[in-house]
């Protein structure tokens, strides 16, 4: 696990372009509990792009053939976090948005970028994001 990378990976990329051709600027490795992959500071805005994998996605996440209870555990403290987390940077007012990397394939990357800009912007939201 040592080889899995922690930041910049493809679609972070991908989704952070989209983000800047719309004219929303952000802020990287902003220093934030958590450690949200894109953070929109004036108005409170932290982003996450969680891997379907490593986050448990119910559309994609499939458990592997080995080691599985091993595998269950590390999933679980991992959605677990993602909930403290959440829960930690709302409750010092921060909007958190979490993207799975298949909404940013696609058409759906549009919805993502429109929803931030949305919520940036201060206008009501496209896309509803739980």
């Amino acid at each position: 696990m040592s080889r899995v990378r922690g930041g910049d990976t493809k679609p972070e990329i991908i989704f952070r372009k989209a983000l800047w051709h719309e004219g929303l600027r952000y802020r990287l490795r902003y220093k934030l509990f958590g450690r949200p992959d894109i953070v929109f500071p004036g108005p409170k805005v932290a982003v996450f792009i969680d891997g379907c994998f490593w986050h448990g996605c119910p559309e994609h996440y499939r458990s592997p053939k080995t080691r599985t209870e091993w595998w269950d555990n590390k999933i679980a403290g991992n959605k677990r976090r993602d909930l403290e987390v959440t829960q930690h940077l709302e409750n010092l007012g921060w909007k958190v948005l979490r993207f799975w990397t298949h909404d940013l394939k696609g058409d759906r990357l549009s919805l993502c970028v429109g929803s931030i800009k949305a919520i940036v912007r201060g206008a009501p939201s496209e896309l509803n994001q739980d």
